[in-house]
């Protein structure tokens, strides 16, 4: 949990400094750097649940592994839509 309050007080003071004018070049890259770390995170939390569910009902894996799937695709699309971002901004 500080790794995370920690980030986003370097991003408040990133974006400070780009409204003062202290920042000059491309803000899209630290922005796409801070967005690509959720669906990070969201992958990690989706994977690991899912191989403690299926440690606790092997029988389940089957039905277990589709629904990990499906969450970690709808968590990557997260992703590819702030990748989108990052070349349309």
């Amino acid at each position: 949990m500080d790794a995370v309050l920690a980030v986003f007080s370097a991003a408040q003071v990133v974006a400070q400094q780009a409204v003062a004018g202290g920042i000059t070049g491309s803000i899209n890259v630290v922005g796409y750097g801070l967005a690509a770390i959720g669906p990070g995170i969201g992958i990690g939390l989706v994977a690991g649940n899912a191989v403690q569910a299926m440690a606790r009902q092997p029988e389940a894996a089957g039905m277990v592994r589709t629904t990990m799937f499906l969450g970690i695709a709808f968590t990557e699309a997260l992703a590819l839509i702030g990748f989108v971002l990052f070349f349309l901004g």
